[in-house]
């Protein structure tokens, strides 16, 4: 900058990463998923059934989604350092991302295999494949039970607790399947469900992609209105204009801003930054900010055209 100015800044401390306690439900669910993928898989060559060798797939790649989460989230304790100066909270958002790309390849398989049965559906033994999606509701809707509470808080668990609910569902319908396919004996029905399934993993895995894509550009989180923030921050004494304003994701769980206010007065003072801090908290859920004050309003700051960064 060519003119004096000066640099405030205010941090909150109320950082919301994945607690502790998620990591024993990260090591039961992926320890249930897996012994009922093996159980799955064996069951579904056995009974030549594509749809249950889908939902075993379909549940391979949630174990594996379990574990890139579980990293994330662990990855995202890490302490600042010289080389990482915001530690390695990021490591939560390219978890998401690695999740999402994962359940796509995991979409093509299924989907593949299903289109090529449905002109010559297998002998499929139905009561055999109901039984074990029976036993895949009881183990998805537990482990979906063990994300429950902290779904709404972060990507990472949200996208294991909407993998399990889904696959709970799918189950459900491997069963009816089953059923169907026991009592008429219409061996198509078993890889028209697996598209179901196929239908259903896209389903629930776009919004996963959509976000995570989001955050890795450094996006406006969804749900935050950026020109709300701009008000909120015009509407402090003192504050003539904001401009080189910048909002993003530091991980799945937490969201920075950055800005320049325009204060003719002068600086404001330490309670003043912890007061706009405590605004962006409660309003937006932004707990971790860091303003520059500029004194002169005369004096063009480089940043301040709308488009400039």
């Amino acid at each position: 900058m060519s003119h004096d100015h000066s640099h405030g800044h205010a941090h909150g401390h109320n950082h919301s990463h994945a607690p502790a306690s998620f990591d024993r439900a990260f090591a039961i669910g992926i320890a249930l998923n897996l012994g009922f993928v093996a159980i799955e898989a064996g069951y579904g060559f056995v009974a030549d059934s594509v749809a249950l060798l889908a939902d075993a797939g379909h549940n391979l790649s949630d174990v594996l989604g379990l574990a890139l989460a579980w990293g994330g989230a662990t990855l995202a304790k890490a302490p600042p350092s010289k080389r990482f100066t915001y530690g390695l909270r990021g490591s939560s958002i390219l978890a998401a991302l690695g999740n999402a790309v994962l359940l796509l390849v995991a979409l093509g398989a299924i989907g593949l295999e299903a289109v090529q049965r449905i002109g010559d559906p297998p002998h499929v033994a139905g009561l055999t494949v109901s039984i074990v999606a029976g036993v895949g509701i009881a183990i998805n809707g537990a482990t979906a039970w063990l994300f429950a509470r902290g779904r709404k808080g972060d990507l990472n668990i949200r996208g294991a607790y909407l993998h399990m609910v889904a696959d709970a569902a799918v189950s459900a319908g491997v069963v009816i399947a089953g059923l169907v396919i026991w009592q008429t004996g219409l061996g198509w029905v078993d890889p028209i469900v697996s598209l179901v399934i196929a239908a259903l993993i896209f389903w629930q895995t776009w919004g996963l992609l959509r976000e995570s894509v989001e955050m890795s550009l450094a996006a406006v989180p969804r749900g935050l209105d950026y020109d709300a923030v701009v008000d909120a921050l015009g509407e402090l004494p003192g504050v003539a204009a904001t401009h080189d304003l910048h909002i993003w994701s530091m991980s799945t769980t937490e969201t920075v801003l950055t800005a320049h206010l325009v204060m003719p007065a002068g600086h404001p003072g330490d309670a003043f930054l912890a007061h706009a801090q405590a605004i962006l908290h409660e309003r937006f859920g932004i707990a971790h900010a860091t303003f520059q004050i500029e004194v002169d309003p005369d004096r063009s700051c480089a940043h301040a055209p709308d488009d400039a960064v």
